[in-house]
């Protein structure tokens, strides 16, 4: 699966620009439809490879290994599916005007965390908080 994307024209605000500015929201939009496009045009390629490549052989063996490439493929494929939603709702964020706060504090996620993970939706405080509450609850459960 492809975490990062790569950034075309890449942007750099300017000093006295406003946060989330039209042309920074302008880029965000940018950078998660063409993160979504390239996530369906795959998407579309393994399906049409599952589609065509079943399994065929009689050797259990290489059966076996084609198997669990599909299921390899298919489990890519649901992490995606999962990331789509993700972006889709930093999309209507964008279109609502709340991208690039945070959904608890409703602080500034920041540029660079934006522009490192898009589809964020916690500064990084929440998202520490959040993560130390995650595994505070695991250990509790494994105890």
């Amino acid at each position: 699966m492809k975490e990062l994307i790569k950034i075309k024209n890449k942007y750099t605000p300017a000093a006295d620009e406003p946060y989330m500015s039209e042309q920074q929201l302008d880029y965000f939009s940018r950078i998660l439809q063409e993160w979504k496009a390239t996530i369906l045009a795959d998407s579309e390629k393994t399906r049409e490879y599952l589609k065509d490549e079943r399994p065929q052989t009689a050797d259990l063996n290489d059966r076996a290994s084609q198997e669990e490439e599909f299921s390899l493929e298919l489990r890519t494929r649901d992490r995606e599916r999962k990331l789509l939603r993700k972006i889709d709702k930093a999309l209507e964020r964008i279109k609502q005007g709340h991208f690039g706060y945070c959904e608890q504090c409703d602080e500034e996620i920041g540029f660079h965390r934006l522009e490192a993970r898009p589809t964020a939706e916690l500064c990084i405080d929440c998202k520490h908080l959040a993560e130390r509450k995650e595994k505070s609850f695991y250990n509790e459960r494994n105890e």
